[in-house]
């Protein structure tokens, strides 16, 4: 930031992990500056503002006519998120957004569009690339350290929706964008898009193990229509030109689940990043890597890539890094990735696991917008 440039001012939309994790984030940031924070429930809302300092917005319209607002963070429950930033870019404003970005691929595509035309910034919080280890993993696939990869394995077994008397919401209901594929798959598509190529066809299995939820207000148990285990095969399409077969396991109701691991053996070497942390999916991370013939050995992130602040609540870190790239694509005017692009690539694979898993049929995915 020049000495000439203020802060660029930014609303959050959300105080659940806007709150928890977006703002002191955001307050790590010398280019962005928090201004304001927006909640539809009045009480909840002026307790987060006296708490921060911050002006309270709980009508939309009156958030965006703010001209102190330059950029939002919307960190909504997804069933609202697409209309919100659909009125946002419209508005004028840059946006971060949580994932999944929106409930359908083709909503994710009208705010790609929208965004180019208004020469909007528009991040998507894909937070797993500014992870140290993740980033160094990509550093070692980039330099061939596995070769041509061969097989990808990753597993991601969660307990955080094992307790059958947590309470029903709208993670529950899959028409909200509740379940474990917009809370893991997105981020688990991502990271396989990233290291090692977008998804070319998907065949899915779901299954709900929790069926009835208690009702928050009077404990009836409502029926949950949203997935709490997800299996998908993925065909990847490599750098290399050849087709890489990824096999995905995603739970939220694993007791004693092993956490999240990702496995990519190729004919040169093979990688494993895990971590079995239930508590913060930041934190704990290891990365292992051998060359064909050789145990495997744990490798530290280059000094480049070391957070320069961390926090108790591991998610902090690379949130704040991300935010700061957003920064610098709002300033440059340069594309932000992740953004809108790397978004729909994810929740392609999203609409088309559900829909596989519905037919029972292997299915394409498009490879364009």
């Amino acid at each position: 930031m020049s000495k000439n440039q203020s802060p660029i001012g930014v609303a959050i939309a959300g105080l659940g992990f806007g709150e928890a994790v977006h703002l002191p984030a955001l307050k790590a940031n010398p280019e962005l500056m928090p201004v304001a924070l927006w909640h539809p429930n009045s009480e909840r809302l002026h307790k987060a503002c006296q708490e921060h300092d911050l002006t309270g917005y709980n009508e939309w319209s009156a958030l965006l006519a703010d001209q102190k607002v330059e950029a939002i963070i919307l960190a909504t429950p997804p069933g609202p998120r697409f209309e919100l930033a659909r009125e946002a870019l419209t508005a004028g404003k840059h946006l971060l957004l949580e994932k999944p970005v929106a409930l359908h691929a083709d909503q994710v595509a009208a705010l790609q569009r929208l965004a180019i035309g208004s020469r909007l910034s528009v991040a998507v919080d894909f937070e797993y690339r500014a992870v140290p280890l993740f980033m160094q993993a990509q550093r070692l696939l980039a330099k061939g350290a596995v070769g041509t990869p061969w097989l990808v394995k990753l597993d991601w077994l969660m307990s955080s929706r094992a307790n059958a008397s947590r309470p029903w919401n709208w993670y529950s209901q899959a028409e909200a964008g509740g379940g474990v594929i917009g809370a893991l798959g997105t981020h688990a598509f991502d990271i396989l898009h990233w290291l090692c190529g977008p998804t070319s066809s998907v065949n899915g299995l779901l299954s709900t193990s929790i069926r009835k939820r208690p009702d928050p207000k009077s404990g009836e148990s409502i029926e949950v229509s949203s997935e709490d285990v997800a299996l998908a095969q993925l065909k990847l399409d490599t750098a290399q030109g050849s087709d890489l077969p990824a096999q995905v396991s995603l739970s939220a109701v694993a007791l004693q689940g092993r956490g999240c691991w990702l496995e990519i053996y190729g004919s040169k070497g093979s990688i494993v990043l895990g971590s079995d942390n239930q508590k913060d999916y930041v934190h704990g991370f290891n990365l292992w890597a051998a060359a064909a013939g050789e145990p495997l050995k744990n490798i530290s992130a280059d000094a480049d890539l070391i957070f320069p602040n961390t926090w108790i609540d591991g998610r902090i870190a690379p949130v704040a890094k991300l935010q700061g790239w957003w920064a610098e694509s709002i300033r440059s005017g340069h594309p932000m990735v992740p953004g809108l692009a790397e978004g729909w690539a994810s929740q392609q694979v999203c609409d088309k696991l559900r829909d596989s898993a519905a037919s029972g049929q292997r299915l394409t995915i498009q490879s364009t917008i």
